[in-house]
């Protein structure tokens, strides 16, 4: 391209030379012609492949009971933290942009990359860089940026070196991707969301496949945990997972941990001084389209475990947290037009330490009622309604209640 750009460049100021001297310019001759010809192919082919995908998810929340605040000590918020949402609020949840070269289905030596990057209100959130119950549409996450390739061994071993998303849970961090607009309790509180390291992936069988890696933690991008006991401890956590898909491609089993080898304060939302001690959660999801259904109902469930220890004042006081919880999931496609998803949710967290209200033994309920409308192409529109409970009046208000309506545009 810059032998492009310098050939023109030479051939116009060539013109105006002439041109002032008042001789006429040598017309190009078909060998000039040839290589700006070649040089343009050059270009083209060198980008072949890549792919820029995205979209544009915006709307509006409203909260039944006010809420300004987090709780105070010993205090109570007036709604649960879904989503960090304000009462009476319009969205501009995400601009999402993913640009990637992905990998053929050759198996052979190849290589590709995929950065996504995310815009609005969601970047806040998941970046960390709003306080509670505050938003941000100018706020930007970069969600991943990873170099893939695959090596040709077995059925083929692909590698991601970089930043990724998470393999456990079944909700996902793209909102349009997800049976609800609002996240659940499971995805926003038991698990991480993305790592940093690599991970390796390989099909063993048709219906089998399994991943491992070695990542720096769960939301963590640095190297090394909070000093403790005089000295850093690598923040460093091994993530596996097997997947096992229905012969008829109809329902699908994914199984996989995360194990936080030498303690990881990045796993918690609450205290963040990690201990010298092991952090592991172990996640289930899997979900079934049956086929006397004719592909219109989609049912599915996730669980998840957790332990860890903590540092409350390490090395000398230390504590320790598990947390579990479950969802279901269902959505039926009445028409081409009109769809109906729900999901139900339940946590317990015995120290206060993965659901962000500090109290003992927190149990927190959820119910879920999303109507999906696809009336314009690669136009969606959704609208919500959300309850939440929980077993203690001083963690919050219940019920808490809310209404979203979400409009996305898919490129």
């Amino acid at each position: 391209m810059n032998k492009l750009i310098a050939s023109l460049f030479a051939t116009a100021l060539a013109g105006s030379t002439s041109a002032f001297a008042g001789v006429a310019a040598p017309a190009p001759t078909a060998k000039d012609i040839a290589v700006v010809v070649d040089e343009v192919n050059y270009v083209e082919t060198a980008q072949k492949g890549i792919v820029l995908s995205g979209y544009v998810d915006a709307g509006y929340t409203y909260n039944f009971v006010s809420h300004t605040s987090a709780p105070a000590s010993g205090g109570s918020t007036t709604k649960f933290p879904a989503d960090n949402t304000n009462r009476g609020d319009f969205n501009l949840n995400a601009l999402k942009l993913a640009l990637e070269k992905p990998l053929s289905d050759e198996n052979k030596l190849q290589a590709g990359f995929r950065a996504d990057l995310m815009v609005g209100e969601d970047a806040g959130y998941l970046a960390g860089n709003t306080g509670f119950g505050t938003v941000d549409s100018d706020s930007v996450f970069l969600e991943q940026a990873y170099a893939q390739f695959r090596l040709p061994f077995g059925n083929g071993v692909d590698v991601k070196v970089g930043k990724f998303v998470t393999t456990l849970g079944y909700e996902v961090i793209e909102r349009p991707a997800n049976l609800n607009i609002t996240y659940g309790n499971l995805f926003q509180n038991a698990i991480p969301l993305w790592h940093t390291g690599f991970i390796a992936s390989s099909k063993i069988t048709d219906i089998v496949d399994v991943k491992f890696g070695v990542v720096n933690g769960s939301n963590a991008d640095n190297g090394s945990t909070t000093p403790f006991s005089g000295g850093n401890y690598d923040n460093i956590a091994l993530i596996g997972g097997v997947n096992v898909t229905a012969p008829g491609g109809n329902a699908n089993w994914s199984n996989n941990v995360i194990y936080g080898v030498n303690g990881d304060e990045n796993l918690f939302a609450g205290p963040g001084v990690a201990d010298n001690s092991p952090t592991v959660v172990y996640d289930t999801w899997g979900n079934w389209t049956p086929k006397f259904a004719n592909d219109k109902l989609l049912l599915a469930f996730n669980i998840d475990l957790g332990f860890g220890d903590y540092g409350t004042a390490a090395p000398v006081t230390t504590s320790s947290d598990t947390w579990w919880g479950a969802a279901l999931y269902a959505k039926y496609q009445f028409t081409d037009v009109f769809s109906l998803a729900m999901r139900g949710d339940y946590m317990h967290d015995t120290d206060g330490v993965k659901i962000p209200t500090g109290a003992i033994n927190t149990d927190v309920w959820s119910y879920t009622l999303t109507a999906g409308f696809d009336i314009i192409e690669n136009l969606t529109l959704r609208t919500e309604y959300r309850i939440d409970f929980n077993n203690d009046a001083s963690v919050f208000s219940t019920p808490a209640q809310m209404a979203a309506v979400q409009v996305v545009y898919s490129f």
